[in-house]
């Protein structure tokens, strides 16, 4: 009688434990997708920031390569 009780309550446990581990998949998905989206989102406005750098540092050196070429 008494191993009766213990293999149920062992049942009982694992089948909880099983149950919330695939709850915690679900949120785990769905964090990673959030954060896949952040990750994303941050990537492309430090993209766009160096471009927008490299842009003015190109028409400073322009403007530089101009202004010697009216000195000569």
């Amino acid at each position: 009688m008494k191993n009766l009780f213990k293999f149920g309550f062992l049942g009982l446990a694992l089948t909880i434990a099983v149950a919330s581990c695939n709850n915690a998949e679900t949120k785990t998905e769905a964090t990673a997708d959030s954060l896949s989206n952040a990750v994303d989102s941050t990537t492309e406005v430090v993209a766009d920031s160096i471009e927008n750098v490299a842009d003015s540092v190109r028409a400073t050196g322009d403007s530089i390569s101009d202004s010697l070429k009216n000195v000569q």
